[in-house]
């Protein structure tokens, strides 16, 4: 149990948030399994919706979806760990629930900005995008505070967000057309990273998503933004605010 009253729920969302990889655990059954059951870790590439409910785009043919397709169950696990002294004094979340295929153009497109390379087998008849439904998460995050975690305080409700994502994705065309001044900007001022290559991937009323090359990043808003006006209004808002940074 956690020694302290510290919501963990918005932490391990926006863990979640930001990453664009995890370690995936499925049931190797007896079938395959040299007659056992066995667990099995593989690694996948991640996005995730706006609930930050999780998203795998995964080929038929790799072990991990021949375990789902026996058995849904399954556990990713997302950390921030790198560069610590102590790696294990970082926060970490295991994700557990059931991987269901997920027929949703929207969310397919949404991964495809956060990995550009998927475009290449997206079209692939064995490729299909995945959607983890979270049912239990237990977090980590130092001596201490180690902790089950309601779904309901880990995942974002979204209510009143459908126009947001009904328009996610001509606000993030827009800014990769005509404001990667901006991106760069944020990027720099806001998050200290370097280059002005930077394109965004996504973006949901708490944050946006940034990508250059195969760098990801993530930028939280101070405020929820409910609409696409309230949106454009927080991006410019921020354009101002990195400009005042020396």
């Amino acid at each position: 149990m956690t020694e302290n009253n510290e919501d963990y729920g918005p932490r391990i969302r926006r863990l979640i948030r930001a990453a664009d990889r995890a370690a995936l655990a499925t049931c190797l059954t007896g079938e395959t399994g040299g007659g056992e059951n066995w667990p099995y870790a593989s690694f996948v590439m991640v996005a995730c919706d706006f609930s930050a409910a999780p998203l795998l785009l995964i080929s038929d043919l790799a072990e991990h979806t021949k375990n789902i397709k026996r058995d849904s169950r399954a556990s990713l696990l997302f950390e921030d760990t790198s560069g610590l002294e102590i790696p294990l004094t970082g926060l970490r979340a295991t994700v557990l629930g059931r991987l269901e295929i997920c027929r949703d153009d929207a969310l397919l497109a949404r991964y495809v900005r956060r990995h550009p390379d998927a475009a290449g087998y997206v079209g692939f008849a064995d490729f299909n995008l995945y959607r983890l439904q979270p049912e239990q998460v237990h977090m980590v995050a130092g001596f201490g505070a180690i902790d089950w975690l309601d779904t309901d305080s880990v995942l974002f409700a979204g209510d009143g967000a459908d126009a947001l994502a009904a328009d996610e994705a001509d606000i993030v065309d827009h800014m990769n057309a005509d404001h990667t001044d901006a991106l760069a900007l944020y990027a720099d001022k806001l998050l200290g990273l370097t280059g002005d290559k930077w394109t965004m991937t996504g973006i949901d009323p708490e944050g946006c998503d940034l990508r250059q090359g195969g760098a990801c990043a993530r930028l939280e808003f101070d405020r929820l933004v409910a609409d696409p006006a309230a949106a454009r209004a927080m991006l410019v808002a921020l354009v101002e605010k990195s400009r005042n940074i020396g």
